[in-house]
């Protein structure tokens, strides 16, 4: 009974280690590194969640086999569990750190992230450290590899939906035609902005918050308006209408310095690009003109409209300018005809 003591110690004693090093130290690093403000800090240390206490667990069970009184082939058993483990640990650990990688420098790069990639960078690297894991354990992994591209047709054809999906999923990412924060309309009148693309669905916010899946497959042959494309920024357009007595000049002077001052309240880095007013039409009862003014993005028209109206119809009445609204005039005949008895 006392030659298992020393193997009970070291077993007890990386637990220990593992609880000591997760509950305490590993988190006081994680806030102190995150405060530093340490590019990718939060990555490694998601990365690295819950298994320290794993390595430490491992590492005393690994010195109990070493000295615990048992037979060699019991030892090795253990020994190649042991490998196993720590073998997918540290896969799972790289295959956390590559997407959440993979992720940072797409969202650097495009402003935005897919989980599409991050998913298929992932499941790479699981992929290959199974395969090290099982040519680590002496098992022939070069059958393993052509049965899996043999079979892969055979599963590539019985999953034809799924891997359409997939392959337009990947031909949006590469056409760059739609990315994840884009603001879209499809042809159906649904509109929103696309908060991911995975490797079966695309999926839009709509301004309501609600949330719309469309198939990869459907978004790629489908006819949509992406309004971040070619640019982000887009012209917000008015019309408005005047009384036929207005001052034309004074009428576009104080729209167009009313379209300013809204620029500078919700788009300062456009001002440059200066609003203006076109007139187009002699309506029924008034002069009809349309407002140009460039905004940030889609859903910077509501509250420019907002804004400007408010503004536009203050500043009209100081002006006595009249926005006239419909009228009819009606001319009654008197009938004169008699009514006999």
């Amino acid at each position: 009974m006392m030659q298992w003591i020393l193997p009970i110690v070291f077993i007890l004693a990386g637990l220990l280690a593992g609880i000591i090093a997760e509950k305490f130290l590993f988190k006081k690093l994680k806030i102190f590194v995150i405060k530093t403000k340490i590019p990718g800090s939060e990555i490694i240390f998601s990365s690295l969640h819950r298994m320290t206490f794993i390595w430490f667990a491992i590492a005393g069970f690994s010195a109990a086999i070493l000295s615990a009184p048992i037979k060699p082939d019991i030892a090795n058993v253990l020994q190649k569990i042991i490998t196993i483990v720590v073998l997918y640990s540290v896969t799972l650990v790289l295959a956390r750190l590559t997407a959440g990688f993979v992720n940072l420098f797409t969202h650097r790069t495009e402003g935005v992230s897919a989980s599409l990639i991050s998913n298929i960078a992932k499941a790479t690297v699981l992929g290959l450290g199974v395969l090290i894991l099982l040519q680590t354990l002496g098992v022939q992994i070069t059958p393993i590899v052509t049965t899996l591209g043999i079979s892969g047709l055979a599963v590539g054809l019985a999953l034809k939906d799924t891997m359409e999906n997939l392959f337009s999923g990947f031909y949006l990412l590469i056409s760059k035609q739609v990315r994840t924060g884009d603001y879209v309309k499809l042809e159906d009148s649904h509109e929103g902005y696309v908060i991911d693309i995975s490797w079966r669905n695309t999926t839009i916010r709509e301004l309501s918050n609600n949330v719309i899946i469309v198939p990869n497959l459907k978004l790629a042959s489908a006819i949509f308006t992406n309004y971040h494309l070619p640019v982000k920024e887009i012209t917000l357009t008015l019309n408005v209408g005047v009384d036929y007595d207005s001052d034309l000049e004074l009428v576009e002077k104080v729209t167009v310095e009313i379209a300013k001052e809204v620029m500078l309240e919700i788009a300062p880095n456009l001002i440059a690009n200066e609003p203006y007013i076109r007139f187009h039409n002699f309506g029924d009862f008034s002069i009809d003109f349309t407002l140009y003014m460039r905004v940030n993005e889609f859903f910077d028209q509501r509250i420019g409209r907002h804004i400007f109206i408010k503004k536009l119809h203050k500043r009209y009445q100081q002006e006595g300018i009249k926005i006239p609204f419909p009228s009819r005039e009606l001319y009654m005949q008197e009938n004169s005809a008699k009514i006999e008895h």
